[in-house]
Formats: structure tokens, C-alpha cells, sequence
């Protein structure tokens, strides 16, 4: 029997026979009351292990939960392989017949159908030929080093030159690490070095070391995932300089909640940086994302999944006075370039923070969907509103908002505002900062007093046109009603008028608003609100479904 692998501290390992249950070597030595060798391991997952680094009262180390600690014989654990040998294995490997003989899957009547791989051979022979791959995905292999030249030079032909570390994938230029044993950014640089043609390189899910000393011009890489891996700003700046034409840079997961440039307030460089991904972590205050207003290139900004509960558009003289500028003309709008911006998931509450939406100035897509001013259901504005309050969106909350729907939102806008404001028109100006651009844009007139035979005009004014669409498994096949009502019908009528329209009997209906561009109907359960109050308009459609 060969003897047990050595293990260091801090070094990344994954249990025998399953690459995925990954950890970090947290104490190396004998275990008191237990005999010979043992690792301590902190696992990634919190709940992967026995204890918090401590046993029978004596402490070999701090594991991360109390539950991600255990102690492991050498022998149990796999301190992983090498790129090459990755690759072979994903991309060389042949499934034996008695491999193919197991594949099965089962049939109506529960009787196993063998599967037959048709065009297997042609497949294997393609991805076989490493010259010919344009990526590679290496997930959870447990790839632990780029590994030493040598090892890869004895597999080169005598015809290839050796200076090129992995001959085979010479043209390779997408390579997925996800969820290896990587570490080290030195192995990083060397896996780049070796791949010429690299051009996006994936490292979610490997933690990787805060030195980054040592790391070599990445000159071709303009896609890095770095999504779960535990690194923080400071080590983003780090790397700036070893990134001279990123363009994309994904960090979700790494509970950044701060972005700390090492010179002034405002981050600097990344001069091709164009979509910056901060999605899912901890960043409460927008101060911190002011930081990047002048990503000259900056166009695409994700924050999903953050702490943000309130953002404003920054004033010129904030930016210059961070910059130590003395004139306009020494930098340029804040965010001038950014076309996308992404907020859905936040702590967004209030109507400012919507309208701050229009200072910026090339801003075409947004979302603002699982923050409470968006969700109409905790008293926030329905898609028509956001549609007529943003200005030059052209994509919300994922949907394309169409010309039409852009027209019908911005005169329903308007008449809501006109029905609730009307007497007290001092706060159209202040809570409603489109309202008079666009009430004038689309021709709409305030209501005249009626008088004598006008009055009967006045309320065919007030009606709107509703397409009703019967969607209960118990109702049958209805065919849908266009009804005028007023648009002060409460919720509540509309429900009792369905019941007596499509003759449900012991049915209670349940409402929705189905809008052009929402993926879901809005749930209409307010019972004295009014049609108008929660966005029905003209040609609007509702959906009426039976109360589960």
C-alpha cells in the first residue's frame, strides 16, 4: 500500500469518491484519545460536518458553523488532480459496455427501456480531439493545480513545440472551473499562461486566497467569474491590474457590503469594463455604488438580491469634489454609459428612488420586481404606474414595454392622478413629477362641470372597456365578456357582477389583472379599492378564477 497523502493547512480538499463535499484543511495531527493520523476539515457546506473544530472538550480548530467541522483519515480525503488530467477525463473518457448496459429509464408501465447512444462514436471522437474544443466545462472535478509542465510535456508530440503548456486545447477559449479545489492565483495565472486563446474563465465555487501576489497579465481574459469565492473589493483592485481588457466581472455571493477604493471615493481604471455583476450580497447603502459612477464603459450594473433601500442620481459637483476635480470637463456624467441597471430584490420603498431613475442618462432596462414600491400587493405601484413614472425604459422587470403599452400605462397614469388629486392639485406637482408633461404630450383635458344633458356624457366618460376571462377549472368553457363600467366599480362589485355575468353558483371568485408584459397576473384583492386605484384601464383584461 502506498503511504497516506501529506496535507497543509489551508490547502482545499474534497472527500474520497465525492468531489462535491469540498472543504479546507483547518488542523493536521493526532486526535487525543484516537489513534494515528488525522485533518481536520472545515466543510464548505455548514451542516457537513460533526462539529465546530473542537472534541471531548479540546479545541483543534475553528470551523466556520458549529456543525461544518470534522476530523478525517487521510486516506478518506483527495487533495485533487491536475487541469490536464480533468480534461482528459471529461473529454477522453469512453463509457464501457457495461457502463451503457445500466442506462435505463423506465417506461408507462414501469418496465426498464435501455437507452441507446446514437451518434456516441462521433461524439466521443469530437470532443476526443482537444484542438478542436472552443470551451470546456470542468465542474466540481476536483482540479487542484494547473499542474508541472513536465507531467504535460511528456503527453506533447515531437512535432508540437513545448512552449505551449496544454497543446491540445491551444484554441480553448471558455473554460468552466466551477466548483474545484483552486486556490491559489498563481495556478490561475498558469492555466491562463497556458491557454493563449482564453478569453472567459468561470471560478465560481472555489475559494480562493486574498494574496494575489504573483499574478501574471491576463491579456486575453475578459470574462472572470468570481461569483462564491470569498473574495473581497480590496482584492478586486488587486487584480486590476492583471485584468488590463476585462469587460465582464461577475462577484454574487461574496457578502461584499462595501466597495473600498485604495485612493479616493471614487473607483477608478477597469477602462473596459462593461458589465459588473454585484448580485446577491450584502450592500445596504448606495453611497457605496456611487463609487462606480465613473466606469467610463460601465453599462450593464447588476445589484439583485442586495440591501439598497433608497437611490438617488449623484450631482456633478459630489463627483468632482471625490475626484479632486476642478472642472466639468475633467470627468464625465456619473454612469454615463450604463444602459441597464438591476434592483429587483432590494429594500426599494419609496417614490424618489423610482424617479431618480430618469437622471440617468442612457438608462433603457430596469427592474425594480420584489421591492415593496413594486409590489402592489404591500401598497407599491403597478406596472402601468412604473411604466409612466420612468420615462425612457424600454425593458422593466424582464418584459419589453412595448409603444402601446407605453401609451395605454401613461393615460391611465394621468386619470388616476386626475381622480385622486383633483382637489388638491398643489400635490400633482410635487408626488407627480411627469404628470403635466404628460397629460399635455397625450391631449388629456380636466373634466368640465356638467350641466343640463351633459350629464349623461360625463358618466360614458367615466366608462371603461373590460375583457372578462372565465380561468376556474370548475367554471367550464366560458366564453370571455367585454362589459363598460364605471371606473369607480370597487373590487368588490366587479366580483358580485361576475358571479350574476358567467352564473356561478356557491363559486367565489377570484380576480386578477392580466398586463401586457407582466410574466404574472396581478391578484386584484382589495375589495374597496376602486378599478382605477389598481391600475384597470381601458381594454384592460381580468381573469376570474374560483377561490381555492
Amino acid at each position: 500500500m502506498s503511504d497516506p497523502p501529506e496535507f497543509r493547512i489551508g490547502q482545499r480538499v474534497h472527500s474520497a469518491g465525492d468531489s462535491r463535499r469540498i472543504g479546507t484543511v483547518k488542523y493536521v495531527g493526532p486526535v487525543e484519545g484516537y489513534s494515528g493520523k488525522w485533518v481536520g476539515v472545515d466543510w464548505d457546506n455548514a451542516d457537513g460536518g460533526k462539529h465546530d473544530g473542537s472534541l471531548n472538550g479540546v479545541r483543534y480548530f475553528h470551523a466556520e458553523s458549529e456543525k461544518s467541522g470534522s476530523f478525517v483519515r487521510p486516506h478518506n480525503l483527495s487533495a485533487g488532480i491536475t487541469l490536464l488530467k480533468a480534461l482528459e477525463i471529461r473529454y477522453k473518457s469512453i463509457s464501457t459496455q457495461e457502463e451503457e448496459d445500466e442506462m435505463y429509464v423506465f417506461s408507462a408501465s414501469n418496465r426498464r427501456v435501455s437507452v441507446q447512444l446514437l451518434g456516441k462514436d462521433k461524439i466521443q471522437d469530437k470532443l476526443s480531439r482537444f484542438e478542436e474544443l472552443a470551451s470546456a466545462s470542468l465542474f466540481y472535478l476536483g482540479v487542484s493545480s494547473s499542474g508541472p509542465p513536465c507531467q504535460i510535456s511528456a503527453t506533447i508530440p515531437s512535432n508540437i513545440a513545448i512552449k505551449i503548456f496544454i497543446p491540445y486545447t491551444a484554441d480553448l477559449k471558455e473554460l468552466d472551473l466551477t466548483g474545484n479545489l483552486l486556490s491559489d492565483w498563481k495556478d490561475v495565472g498558469a492555466i491562463c499562461e497556458g491557454l493563449p486563446a482564453l478569453v472567459a474563465l468561470n471560478l465560481t465555487n472555489n475559494l480562493m486566497a486574498h494574496d494575489i501576489l504573483g499574478l501574471p497579465q491576463l491579456r486575453n481574459i475578459r470574462v472572470l467569474v468570481l461569483n462564491n469565492t470569498g473574495i473581497k473589493w480590496i482584492q478586486v483592485e488587486m487584480l486590476k491590474c492583471s485584468l488590463p481588457v476585462i469587460e465582464e466581472l461577475h462577484l454574487m455571493g461574496n457578502k461584499l457590503s462595501a466597495i473600498t477604493p485604495p485612493s479616493s471615493d471614487i473607483v477608478q481604471g477597469f477602462d473596459s469594463l462593461r458589465l459588473l455583476n454585484l448580485e446577491d450580497n450584502c450592500i445596504a447603502d448606495w453611497n457605496e455604488i456611487l463609487k462606480l459612477s465613473q466606469l467610463k464603459s460601465l453599462e450593464q450594473l447588476h445589484l439583485n438580491k442586495n440591501s439598497i433601500n433608497r437611490l438617488w442620481y449623484p450631482e456633478y459637483d459630489t463627483v468632482h469634489d471625490q475626484l479632486g476635480c476642478e472642472s466639468v470637463e475633467t470627468s464625465g456624467r456619473p454612469f454615463q454609459n450604463l444602459r441597464c441597471l438591476l434592483l429587483g430584490g432590494n429594500n426599494i420603498e419609496d417614490l424618489a428612488s423610482v424617479d431618480s431613475l430618469n437622471s440617468f442618462p442612457n438608462l433603457k432596462d430596469t427592474r425594480l420586481s420584489e421591492n415593496q414600491i413594486a409590489d402592489p400587493g404591500k401598497g407599491g405601484l403597478p406596472r402601468f404606474v412604473l411604466i409612466a413614472r420612468l420615462a425612457q425604459v424600454d425593458m422593466l422587470n424582464g418584459s419589453e414595454v412595448s409603444r402601446r403599452e407605453r401609451k395605454d400605462s401613461e393615460i391611465r397614469y394621468v386619470r388616476l392622478v386626475m381622480s385622486k388629486l383633483h382637489d388638491h392639485p398643489e400635490e400633482i406637482t410635487l408626488l407627480h413629477p411627469r404628470f403635466l408633461e404628460l397629460k399635455e404630450f397625450h391631449g388629456i383635458e380636466d373634466e368640465k362641470p356638467s350641466t343640463g344633458a351633459a350629464g349623461p356624457q360625463k358618466m360614458a366618460s367615466g366608462l371603461i372597456s373590460i375583457t372578462l376571462k372565465c380561468v376556474g377549472a370548475s367554471m367550464g368553457e366560458k366564453p370571455p365578456l367585454t362589459k363598460k363600467l364605471p371606473a369607480s366599480t370597487t373590487v368588490g362589485k366587479l366580483k358580485i357582477l361576475c358571479e350574476s355575468f358567467f352564473k356561478l353558483k356557491s363559486v367565489k371568485p377570484v380576480l386578477f389583472l392580466e398586463e401586457e408584459g407582466s410574466p404574472l397576473p396581478t391578484v386584484l384583492d382589495d375589495d374597496m379599492a376602486t378599478l382605477i386605484d389598481v391600475g384597470v384601464g381601458n381594454d384592460s383584461t381580468v381573469l376570474v378564477d374560483e377561490k381555492s
